[in-house]
């Protein structure tokens, strides 16, 4: 505003929000303004001091309308509204047009006129749409491996919540990329020093939630990483209109697994475009796109002759017993040595596709119709499985703590999202009773006969988590270092240790007065 007005003499305008001095805006306000750019929250706050009046409002006008309603400020925004005058313009600007727009609409303005711009959900014919269909334990692996493949990369990873955006941000700048988070629970401060070091490229991955990159204006990112589709479309829409702008060519990727392809045929039917889908960049594939990316940044660096004229001598004579090819292989080597050596040894990312994943399905049903327990044994169905980095010592560590007492386990059966296992006829009463209600990660293991309910048909239900693979770290919440299992680079689920002198896993009765045991 105060740069459209730059030719307006003497107009003021105030911005006034939430996490800056609120005495500082009252004497601003008590010196009179022309406009004031306000957050419906801190509004409010300075309307129940009295201390604005909305009586004389000329113009209102209410921007990311859409969003403003999805965060809940239905209720600001109603009443702010309601302290305008009758006789005022009324403009609301969105991406998508949501009922609860309509019902302010139809309250508060009078034969309101739709003007849209373009056409409505048209995808941006410079985004190309990308989508890698992963294991939902690769997916993070699926993002370092894009982002090494790009590497001049400058762009946005979108996640779903506050807490995984930080986790994900992270292991980012953990394994060494210039990454930071955005997300509600920084403060005003936090989030202006973040976006300064993102727009000057200090930061070449932003890992924010949907809520946090509104008004956020930046032209030239090159991606937009999806980690996990939204579940709303237009969010989609939003975040892959963050690239691609004023002309320039974008990239919209998304790491998917199977359950959202569903989501990515009604995204295609939306916006009228078709992804492509997409094939993981093996070790090979980035080690070469790292090398040439860095081979072009030699062939095209300024020197500066003058600066560096006087230190050449040296470097000559240190550098004159080795020929051309021997220099231009040590610069390569001392870029990409490490790396090199990490995608030497990394295994590949298993990607999946429908019809495999539709086979498994059936296959695991059949199984579960078909399979019998050995003789004398009893076949359990447990909810768990490798995509929680669960291994067969680890199931049998994750009964031995749950249940007092030996008990003899037979064949164990691990697949992606579930398990089965068996135990002695004598102990299977005793087994199921004592594992039931210990949670995991706060998941809640359950274990039910295989035979009779559909071979396991029990629920998968509540997040991953809990046995994670070693360095895939250890998540947050729970027992800080979590139980360790022996197995070498093991599990380290975050569990709640409720152990005690003379019961190691003991009841415990929650607020609810529900009896929970606690692995």
């Amino acid at each position: 505003m105060n740069d459209y007005s730059k030719y307006i003499d003497n107009l003021k305008v105030l911005p006034v929000y939430g996490g800056s001095s609120i005495e500082s805006q009252i004497k601003t306000l008590k010196r009179g303004v022309h406009v004031v750019v306000a957050t419906p929250g801190r509004l409010l706050d300075l309307m129940n001091r009295e201390t604005v009046d909305l009586g004389t409002i000329r113009n209102v006008i209410m921007d990311e309308a859409d969003e403003m309603l999805n965060m809940g400020f239905t209720d600001s925004i109603n009443a702010i509204l309601a302290e305008v005058p009758p006789a005022r313009n009324m403009l609301l600007f969105s991406a998508t047009m949501p009922q609860g727009i309509a019902s302010i609409m139809k309250k508060y303005m009078k034969n309101p006129k739709e003007i849209v711009i373009g056409n409505k959900n048209e995808g941006n014919k410079n985004i190309k749409d990308i989508y890698y269909m992963v294991q939902a334990r690769d997916k993070y692996l699926a993002l370092k491996r894009i982002a090494d493949f790009y590497p001049n990369i400058y762009g946005i990873v979108f996640c779903r919540t506050r807490k995984e955006t930080q986790e994900i941000a992270d292991k980012l700048i953990q394994d060494g990329y210039n990454a930071d988070s955005l997300h509600g629970e920084l403060s005003q401060a936090q989030r202006d020093y973040i976006m300064q070091k993102f727009r000057v490229k200090n930061i070449q991955l932003l890992v924010a939630t949907d809520v946090a990159t509104r008004g956020l204006d930046v032209d030239d990112l090159t991606h937009v990483i999806n980690y996990g589709l939204p579940d709303e479309v237009e969010s989609y829409t939003h975040r892959r209109g963050r690239t691609g702008r004023a002309g320039k060519t974008g990239i919209s990727i998304s790491i998917c697994h199977v359950k959202e392809k569903g989501k990515i045929r009604l995204i295609e039917n939306i916006i009228k475009k078709k992804f492509e889908k997409g094939v993981m960049p093996s070790g090979h594939d980035i080690c070469e796109k790292q090398l040439f990316n860095l081979v072009d940044q030699i062939e095209k660096v300024k020197v500066n002759e003058e600066e560096i004229a006087t230190l050449m001598p040296q470097i000559y004579r240190k550098l004159e017993w080795l020929d051309k090819e021997d220099i231009i292989k040590r610069v390569v080597s001392l870029e990409f040595n490490r790396m090199i050596d990490y995608y030497k040894d990394a295994d590949e990312i298993q990607e999946v596709d429908e019809r495999s994943a539709r086979s498994d399905r059936s296959e695991r049903s059949g199984e579960r119709r078909s399979h019998n327990a050995e003789e004398g044994y009893s076949r359990f169905f447990l909810n768990f499985g490798k995509a929680d980095g669960l291994f067969p010592n680890q199931l049998i560590e994750l009964v031995n703590k749950c249940v007092p007492g030996k008990v003899r386990i037979g064949k164990i059966d691990l697949r992606d999202n579930f398990s089965f296992f068996e135990v002695e006829e004598g102990e299977a009463q005793r087994v199921m009773d004592s594992m039931n209600g210990f949670e995991v990660d706060g998941r809640r293991i359950s274990v039910e006969p295989a035979q009779g309910k559909g071979e396991g048909g029990g629920s998968r239900g509540g997040s991953r988590g809990g046995f994670n693979r070693g360095g895939g770290g250890s998540g947050r919440g729970g027992y800080k270092g979590g139980y360790k299992g022996k197995r070498e680079g093991g599990f380290s689920g975050s569990t709640t240790d409720r152990r005690n002198s003379e019961k190691p896993w003991r009841r415990e009765t929650s607020d609810r007065n529900a009896r929970k045991k606690r692995y």
